[in-house]
């Protein structure tokens, strides 16, 4: 049973990172940093996009309109946050 919490652990911590880049694409995007036109960093945009936009989209629709600012991702990375913590401060020992 500890393996499948590490393996989730995993899981959870390789999205934290994916919805960082996300993040951080998305910001180079928006000031025109990258080249949209360029195929290798439409690829990138378009991978992360797929990745992170199911757990993203149900976020925006519950939270209020900021205007330009998007926080679901800040939102995403405390639930995952408080997923993790759960995993080992209560699941875990549990298990053991």
């Amino acid at each position: 049973m500890l393996a499948l919490i590490k393996t989730v652990d995993l899981a959870l911590s390789i999205y934290w990172w994916f919805l960082i880049g996300a993040a951080v694409f998305s910001w180079l995007f928006a000031f025109n940093v990258v080249n949209s036109r360029n195929q290798f960093v439409n690829t990138i945009g378009t991978f992360l996009y797929r990745v992170t936009e199911p757990v993203l989209a149900p976020i925006r629709r519950l939270l209020p309109n900021l205007g330009g600012i998007d926080i679901s991702p800040i939102v995403a990375l405390l639930i995952i946050f408080f997923l993790r913590q759960f995993l080992w401060t209560t699941i875990e020992p549990m298990v053991r």
